[in-house]
């Protein structure tokens, strides 16, 4: 079993919101598809904008490399990073996922999120103008 996340101990009143859709979510480097889910999970944390994460098993995995890059959440636990090749770019720490998440957010493993300052989002085939991840103001 997961270790229960440090920073609810903290902040109680923070929230980390993870939901499991059937919304149909592409994510793409120009015409150039990287990801394809229909069970994605949206997150929507405290004082966050919204975040898409999709299986990593639904990742063009061809595309992508897995980096030395890491960080911490006190909420999440630590995230390991990949870099994009595609369409002739290089992302470098593009997307992440938490592999090994605290058990407030187990629904979070094996996906991963997507920095949409650098692709575009579709959603149910529509594309978004979506914040990236970040604080809100």
């Amino acid at each position: 079993m997961a270790e229960s996340a440090p920073g609810f101990e903290k902040h109680p009143n923070y929230q980390v919101d993870i939901t499991r859709t059937d919304d149909h979510i592409r994510i793409l480097l120009g015409e150039h598809c990287l990801a394809d889910s229909h069970r994605p999970l949206k997150v929507t944390e405290t004082k966050h904008n919204p975040v898409w994460y999709l299986p990593l098993a639904d990742v063009n995995e061809d595309c992508i490399e897995a980096t030395d890059h890491s960080t911490f959440c006190p909420f999440k636990g630590h995230a390991s990073y990949w870099t994009v090749s595609l369409a002739g770019s290089s992302l470098p720490n593009s997307l992440w996922a938490y592999q090994d998440p605290y058990q407030e957010c187990e629904p979070l493993k094996d996906h991963v999120g997507f920095y949409l300052d650098r692709f575009v989002l579709e959603v149910n085939g529509e594309r978004q103008n979506h914040p990236g991840p970040g604080w809100t103001e």
